[in-house]
């Protein structure tokens, strides 16, 4: 971490929570310079996380007010500090198992009332702390734990999900696309009204390792390989988009 990187970092850590080639230390690099270069102020944040990897970017390693809540139930607990102190900025910080899976009609409803949060779904496609358990975002066909012969169902595209339940602003970015990635964090901490990113982060631990892809480079290599911008998808056939992962804004808040 850059030194004028490490104010935002809790005062006395000396080590991460995160397996090595995991993503979500890239993610939480790319918050800080999002919350940095827009000279936000954390003592009037308040990051919000569940259950899961994901759950411990922002506990233990923010140097600011932290809620570390139930397994899915991030998005409420946001919610109810929002509605007790408007002028709190609250970010939601979890992963897909948590917001999409276990908390996901909580994620439906909170886009429906179009609630004044920033929600950043960082997304291995599967359970990675508890297993390596097939979730709504693991891809069809993707080996898991529990899904020895590959997965027999398609993914949530969440970004879709979201839309349609009413959000403001909704992303999809990969680590491996950090300077985009950077702004659109820096993009939805600005909108007011229900913010969500989805952040695809490699987790070579759990399904990486599943999937034949048990280093850092082979996950890293997996999502540059899968994902392609929307410019660029609207050139491609039905058949050369199969498998891919569409990223970029799918509602920028001036729609």
């Amino acid at each position: 971490m850059p030194r004028d990187m490490e104010q935002y970092l809790r005062p006395g850590l000396t080590s991460t929570t995160f397996c090595p080639g995991c993503g979500h230390g890239i993610l939480m690099g790319l918050i800080f310079r999002a919350i940095d270069e827009l000279k936000l102020n954390m003592d009037e944040m308040l990051f919000v996380s569940g259950i899961g990897c994901a759950g411990w970017i922002p506990s233990p390693h923010f140097n600011a007010d932290t809620l570390h809540t139930l397994h899915g139930r991030a998005i409420p607990a946001a919610t109810g500090a929002k509605m007790f102190n408007p002028k709190l900025t609250v970010m939601v910080i979890s992963g897909d198992g948590d917001l999409a899976d276990i908390g996901g009609n909580h994620l439906i409803h909170a886009a429906r009332r179009n609630m004044d949060l920033t929600v950043i779904c960082a997304s291995n496609m599967v359970y990675g702390m508890t297993g390596g358990q097939v979730c709504s975002t693991t891809p069809a066909g993707a080996f898991t734990r529990t899904t020895a012969q590959g997965n027999p169902y398609r993914p949530f595209d969440l970004c879709k999900l979201v839309v349609a339940a009413g959000a403001t602003y909704a992303a999809r970015y990969s680590v491996t696309q950090p300077f985009a990635l950077k702004a659109s964090i820096k993009k939805a901490l600005q909108i007011n009204g229900f913010c969500f990113i989805e952040v695809l982060s490699p987790c070579p631990t759990q399904f990486g390792r599943h999937n034949q892809l048990d280093t850092p480079v082979g996950t890293i290599k997996y999502l540059m390989d899968k994902c392609i911008t929307k410019k660029r998808a609207k050139n491609l056939s039905p058949e050369e988009l199969k498998n891919k992962i569409i990223t970029g804004e799918f509602t920028n808040g001036a729609d």
